[in-house]
């Protein structure tokens, strides 16, 4: 699950060598569109495609990333919608962990409300997609409010990481 950010993510810089950190923060947009992106983008870090993907893959085991990917304009192919669940605390974890783990989902995060688990669900066409949202309803036990796009607005979501050190923390 996804937690709703408060303010831009602090992370320790020393946690990580100079291409790990600009790797996390300097390509959240603009995938180099070439057939083996991860080999261009280690070029231009100065490492090879194979340090590239396997920092991808440590900082996914690690919670720091939970995919990586293209996140198209709604209806621009296939269809997505926004949906919305209200599960109670005791469940959380649980049902985020059945809805995160369905390939149709870009994401879902917590939200301080009723509805307190939303997500983005996108699949081949129309049909698909609401196979898939029936699938999270039957496995998880909980309706969900499919929320479809009426007027869409770009929201960039983007971090510029501030890095510290841990002892600036510990002050």
């Amino acid at each position: 699950m996804t937690p709703r950010p408060q303010q831009e993510p602090t992370c320790h810089g020393e946690d990580y060598a100079p291409f790990e950190r600009a790797l996390l923060n300097d390509y959240q947009h603009e995938l180099p569109l070439v057939p083996r992106p991860f080999a261009a983008i280690g070029e231009q870090l100065g490492v090879s495609e194979q340090a590239v993907l396997e920092a991808l893959q440590r900082f996914r085991e690690q919670g720091v990333l939970s995919r990586v990917g293209a996140t198209l304009k709604p209806g621009a192919v296939g269809a997505a919608t926004l949906a919305a669940m209200g599960i109670p605390e005791r469940d959380l974890e649980q049902v985020a962990a059945i809805v995160s783990a369905r390939p149709e989902v870009n994401h879902n995060y917590e939200r301080e409300h009723e509805l307190n688990l939303w997500f983005v669900a996108m699949a081949a066409d129309d049909a698909a997609l609401r196979a898939a949202l029936t699938a999270i309803e039957n496995e998880t036990g909980y309706p969900l409010l499919d929320l479809r796009l009426v007027c869409d607005y770009h929201l960039d979501l983007g971090f510029d990481i501030q890095w510290t050190s841990a002892n600036e923390t510990d002050a």
